[in-house]
């Protein structure tokens, strides 16, 4: 059997760390799209509220108008 040369240890050393990085990166990446996504989602959500609410404003007002129409 072969003993590693320190050189051989400290390249396997590096490709670990390496390979460490990279799955730290990617993990980051997957949480930043995540997260992405999610403030896209709350957006898309918050822009439908205050569509709703809008009508319903509409609506009211509308009824409002009609009310005054008749009773005048």
């Amino acid at each position: 059997m072969t003993t590693p040369t320190p050189t051989s240890v400290t390249t396997s050393q590096n490709r670990n760390a390496e390979m460490q990085l990279l799955n730290e990166e990617l993990a980051r990446a997957q949480s930043a799209e995540l997260l992405r996504e999610a403030e896209q989602r709350h957006q898309v959500q918050r822009l439908l509220a205050a569509r709703r609410l809008s009508r319903r404003a509409e609506a009211a007002a509308q009824q409002v108008r009609l009310k005054l129409a008749r009773s005048l």
